[in-house]
């Protein structure tokens, strides 16, 4: 058996709670890790709650977490590249929140031993989706790109991954992190009145593109800027995107992974030296619903991981 934070129904983080499983056992391209931490996100919240039923459909009872690292304890069939021993990091469809995990091979990598486990921990869902979101968007080189929620777990990244590419970034956020994104290398405005104004002040060639990681009721201020609804992107608004004509990209709904280039580009950055992963809370995964609720709180820096 193996315990994990799990939600036997929608709703609040009351939900929450402990229970033990069946040890799983990895099919076919499978590894199972045992995991030593646990990425959180805003995802998580928005399953537990019910937000996203219908897009994210979940069996109870659910145990949520979509990124872990920790030690690989067998692979099944089919894998290579990994051993039991090995640690890694990766992501998954769910389950995280647990002792153990099973992933797909192809969406794990070798934790170098200079990466933390909670470092490691932040990595997967945030760089799959700066990679994929740049890939979707199609940025290049010398271009501007608009990031609403700059400061995010995805945000950090996304910015990192840009400026390593040669994108300029102008991000979005609150007054107290305009010196943490300057840091990462963006251009940062505030959030309010006027930010249209402020965003073609901070970029008086325009904006190329814009990603929307915040889901605050910006996207017709973003195509405005960009000049069309096919040059926005957004991973935090469904409706928005509905309404507005706005692509929405919450996974490889296009079928290509970016897993691969994603772990890469991180790594790359790390072996550099100049990879940041912020931690805006370290918790026990018993306190999973602390977690929860500091994330549903937003203006969260960095990311939140969960110990095991």
């Amino acid at each position: 058996m193996t315990k994990a934070i799990a939600f036997p129904r929608y709703g609040g983080t009351d939900v929450l709670r402990p229970i033990e499983l069946e040890l799983p056992a990895p099919g076919p391209g499978q590894v199972r890790v045992a995991v030593r931490a646990a990425g959180v996100n805003p995802l998580d919240h928005k399953v537990r709650s019910g937000a996203l039923d219908g897009f994210f459909p979940v069996s109870f009872p659910a145990v949520p977490g979509y990124e872990v690292a920790g030690v690989v304890e067998a692979v099944g069939a089919e894998v290579t590249g990994f051993a039991p021993g090995d640690e890694v990091f990766g992501a998954l469809m769910g389950g995280g929140y647990a002792e153990h995990a099973l992933l797909d091979a192809d969406q794990l990598a070798l934790k170098p031993a200079t990466l933390s486990w909670e470092e490691a921990a932040a990595i997967p869902v945030a760089a799959e989706t700066s990679e994929r979101a740049l890939g979707v968007l199609g940025v290049r080189p010398g271009e501007t790109l608009l990031v609403h929620g700059a400061a995010g777990g995805v945000g950090t990244l996304l910015l990192q991954f840009a400026r390593a590419r040669g994108i300029t970034v102008v991000g979005t956020a609150s007054e107290a992190n305009h010196a943490y994104l300057r840091e990462l290398g963006a251009v940062p405005v505030t959030y309010g009145e006027g930010l249209a104004e402020r965003v073609r002040a901070a970029a008086p060639g325009g904006i190329d593109r814009v990603l929307d990681a915040a889901g605050k009721g910006v996207l017709p201020l973003s195509v405005e800027l960009a000049g069309s609804a096919e040059r926005v992107l957004t991973i935090a608004d469904i409706a928005g995107a509905q309404e507005h004509g706005v692509r929405f990209s919450g996974g490889a709904e296009d079928g290509e992974s970016y897993y691969g280039g994603a772990y890469a580009s991180a790594l790359a950055l790390h072996r550099a030296g100049t990879l940041r992963l912020p931690l805006h809370r370290v918790l026990p995964l018993a306190e999973a619903a602390q977690a929860h609720r500091i994330s549903e709180g937003g203006h969260v820096r960095g990311k939140i991981v969960l110990t095991v």
